[in-house]
């Protein structure tokens, strides 16, 4: 089955909103566990306007499933999840002023930078995964820097889903044979939702983990954040 990794920024947004602890971050993170989720994703940026580093610090000797950290491997976030030690990192490549990510590596142009982290990251016995664009050249390069893995950037999948979901899938399906052709393990995220997940899916079975945010907490609002997650997990049902 595919795993569920919940990210957790939308919540600490709110919190941050106000100040204090209300939501704690903590609390969601073990409820979302509780509740069936197979991972929890922070992806904390240089402003803190999300998660900041605390929550790192606070989240990883409480969660007993795996923890990812996305984020742009400048200086900082290197040495953050160096001392953090996730189970795995994914490297995105978002500027400071970015609202959220909107594209995946060049990975050939950036083959040595990727080369030289993922060998720092590998040192800790980190996992690796490269945020890419469904394209195969991309996932090649990725591989030949060494990493375990590639999240493909899934935002051009789910604007064109309800146009012509068969056209929107193509290019994924291609990019990620392409990784399994290569041992690469595969992750997907950025505007999967209850709308589209379940055919992403059905027509990449392979895929080892989906990390999902906005729309999960933005669904939580009406459904209640236990059976929002019960019905995500469901669309990854084999």
């Amino acid at each position: 089955m595919t795993k569920l990794s919940v990210n957790i920024n939308k919540v600490a947004t709110i919190r941050n909103a106000r100040g204090a602890n209300n939501p704690d971050v903590v609390k969601v993170a073990l409820d979302c566990e509780r509740f069936g989720a197979k991972g929890i994703t922070v992806h904390p940026r240089p402003d803190e306007r999300h998660i900041r580093h605390q929550d790192v610090f606070d989240l990883k000797p409480c969660l007993t499933t795996e923890f990812n950290i996305e984020g742009n491997p400048e200086p900082d976030f290197v040495e953050l999840v160096l001392q953090a030690v996730p189970a795995q990192v994914t490297l995105v490549p978002d500027s400071h002023n970015q609202i959220t990510s909107n594209h995946g590596w060049d990975t050939k142009t950036n083959i040595e930078f990727l080369t030289e982290v993922t060998e720092k990251f590998h040192e800790k016995g980190i996992r690796v995964s490269i945020f890419v664009d469904p394209d195969e050249e991309m996932v090649e390069w990725a591989a030949k820097a060494g990493a375990d893995r590639v999240e493909l950037y899934t935002e051009p999948y789910a604007s064109a889903y309800e146009a012509d979901r068969e056209a929107a899938i193509a290019p994924f399906v291609k990019a990620g044979e392409k990784a399994k052709s290569l041992g690469l393990g595969l992750n997907c995220g950025h505007d999967l939702s209850l709308v589209n997940l379940a055919y992403m899916h059905q027509r990449m079975p392979y895929i080892d983990e989906v990390s999902i945010g906005h729309a999960l907490i933005c669904d939580a609002l009406y459904l209640g954040l236990e059976e929002t997650i019960k019905r995500y997990n469901a669309c990854l049902a084999d």
